[in-house]
């Protein structure tokens, strides 16, 4: 996404929170840093390290029209195909446009074009190799003059077409077993090497204390970098801390920006990281790397719904769009009719296939959506994406207007998450003790990792907020008249900054006029989605249910002071930050009139559609006046 200026917050307020426990949610608690040592070495020492083995000779391939090779396992460990080592039956394997399966032998042809990726799937019970920082190899890129002109690079020539491309594999037992754990890395985006100190401080760290995904591994669903591709180098030494395969899938921000032609406009991801688009297996599990960015944006081709996608320039600059190319809608086509059915599809993407913050942007969303939704008809199947830095976890049947008006679609199929981002609000607001920033995103989320916890092909998703334990999933705040007056008078101030700054005081200090109905006791509950429900005890009373903002039944967005997260937007309108003055997953809970002079304890239960139970509590105090 474009981020807007990222500098720093002054926090003035602060809420006082305490977190307490409860719940079945998978607790990833802090790790010493000899204990997060002893993971990364035991993955190191077993990882297996390897390369896509390229045969050349002088005299080239008999037919450079097809390519050729085989997919093996690897028992050695050397990367090279030896006599004594048997090809694999039935992996598949792909140009970007045809999908074919080996042979008895291991063997595969494909279609020779310039500007491809050939790759395989990795199949569930093998393990694809790493390179020294742990990104997967399982793909070779041909383009035999090379890419053009490019500011960071793209791709150097590749040369006439190989004898074979070879394709190494292990067994796996972390791969083959039906419990899986992927982690989901949204925008890590750092525009240079202070914001990759800030990701190496908070999410890798995280990271490497965890050894529970090394099976699935870390999938980052684009913006790996900010504009400046020389970056990839040092994300690389990043994924060298984690404990498992590291992938990528391109963003926005991961764009050759000179290129002239979609073509050519990922070249750079391409030749250092990643194929543009692709698919792996583990469990039973099948993840679809999907590219959704297209640029430049080309407005005078009807996509597959007989809709035209639309660029966010008008003046005709270049620019981007969500949007699948016709390449990969074919492909995609073809690796789904090998997958069984009974299996999970996790379709990742970097721009939502839908998106509800920006539910009207076609910049955040996919024109052919309903094409993918078509393809995926009767599978179980979950979206994840990145791009708009919010984390929204919408389930079955959730409709937001801009859907039904923008692409025709009545309610999703199946799940559709946004991930959040590593960098949070493009790193923004004061640095923790921890040394990286609080960040706190447009919709009152902090920066953190998605995890899809896979049993089977049954999932369970769970955010962790960067150096917390999972069993931190919400934050309270109070609306409160005060409150939205100060949200006025700061907004106001911020645009002419005359005079003194408005001060919001202490945001747990009511007055008797804050109550009869004027204050909101408000949960931002992260994960929260359609079938989650939140309680409210007010003096150890009975619970109570809070009402949910945002119901998704196909109503418009809720936006402006009394539909925000006091607690989030108290840290940003302090600075030059997003403003989280909208969620879809926030409650509010009514304060009653009645309460009397003095102190007083929230407590609240937030459950899951899983009911799964997380709970916080906020002291505030009623006071005469304030």
């Amino acid at each position: 996404m474009l981020s807007p200026s990222r500098a720093g917050i002054r926090l003035r307020v602060a809420l006082t929170l305490t977190s307490l426990v409860a719940g079945s949610a998978v607790a990833i608690g802090p790790a010493s840093g000899a204990a997060a040592s002893t993971l990364h070495g035991a993955w190191n020492k077993t990882a297996y390290r390897g390369h896509v083995e390229v045969v050349r000779t002088p005299d080239g391939p008999a037919d450079p029209s097809v390519l050729t090779g085989t997919v093996f396992d690897d028992r050695d460990r050397d990367s090279v195909h030896d006599r004594h080592e048997r090809g694999l039956r039935d992996v598949v394997v792909s140009n970007g446009r045809d999908v074919v399966t080996t042979d008895s032998r291991g063997r595969y042809r494909l279609p020779v074009y310039d500007n491809m990726t050939v790759f395989i799937t990795q199949p569930a019970g093998y393990q694809v190799p790493v390179d020294a920082s742990n990104v997967a190899q399982f793909h070779y890129n041909h383009l035999p003059e090379g890419s053009p002109e490019l500011r960071y690079g793209g791709i150097a020539p590749t040369g006439a077409l190989p004898n074979a491309v070879n394709f190494p594999v292990v067994r796996s037992t972390r791969t083959k077993t039906r419990e899986q754990h992927c982690v989901i890395a949204g925008d890590l985006q750092p525009y240079n090497k202070t914001e990759i100190g800030y990701a190496r401080k908070g999410a890798m760290a995280d990271l490497a204390k965890r050894n529970d995904y090394q099976g699935c591994g870390t999938l980052f669903i684009g913006d790996v970098v900010g504009d400046d591709l020389s970056l990839y180098p040092d994300v690389k030494e990043l994924t060298s801390l984690t404990n498992g395969p590291a992938r990528f899938l391109p963003g926005n921000h991961d764009l050759d920006f000179d290129a002239e032609t979609a073509e050519h406009s990922f070249d750079t991801f391409r030749a250092q990281l990643a194929p543009a688009y692709y698919s792996y297996d583990v469990g039973e599990v099948h993840v679809v790397a999907l590219n959704t960015v297209r640029y430049p944006c080309t407005p005078d081709v009807d996509n597959a719904d007989g809709l035209r996608p639309q660029c966010d320039d008008p003046a005709g600059k270049p620019a981007y769009n969500g949007r699948l190319s016709e390449d990969q809608l074919t492909w995609l086509e073809r690796d789904l009719a090998e997958v069984d059915r009974g299996k999970l599809i996790v379709v990742a993407s970097h721009i939502s296939l839908l998106n509800w913050a920006d539910e009207g942007s076609p910049i955040h969303n996919v024109d052919q959506v309903r094409k993918v939704h078509e393809l995926l008809d009767g599978r179980k199947a979950v979206a994840v994406s990145g791009h708009s830095h919010s984390i929204e976890n919408m389930k079955t049947g959730d409709l937001a207007q801009g859907w039904r008006d923008l692409f025709g679609v009545e309610g999703l199929p199946f799940p559709h998450i946004t991930a959040g981002a590593i960098s949070g609000d493009w790193y923004s607001g004061e640095l923790t003790d921890e040394g990286y920033p609080v960040a706190v995103g447009r919709d009152g989320g902090m920066p953190g990792l998605l995890t899809l916890d896979i049993r089977g092909s049954s999932f369970k998703e769970r955010y962790t907020v960067t150096g917390k334990s999972d069993r931190v999933q919400t934050q309270l705040g109070l609306n409160s008249p005060a409150y939205r007056e100060w949200y006025a008078a700061r907004q106001a101030w911020n645009e002419d900054q005359q005079g003194e700054a408005p001060e919001l005081g202490d945001p747990n200090v009511l007055d008797r006029d804050d109550l009869n109905g004027r204050t909101w006791l408000t949960t931002n509950f992260w994960m929260g989605s359609t079938g989650s429900t939140v309680k409210v005890s007010i003096d150890h009373g009975p619970a109570r249910e809070a009402t949910r903002t945002q119901e998704l039944r196909g109503e418009d967005q809720l936006v402006g002071p009394e539909w925000a997260d006091p607690h989030a937007v108290a840290r940003q309108l302090v600075g030059d930050a997003s403003i989280a003055d909208r969620s879809m997953h926030l409650w509010r809970f009514e304060l009653p009139a009645d309460l009397a002079e003095g102190e007083h304890r929230a407590r609240v239960t937030a459950t899951d559609s899983y009911g799964r139970k997380f709970t916080d509590e906020l002291r505030f105090t009623v006071a005469e006046q304030r």
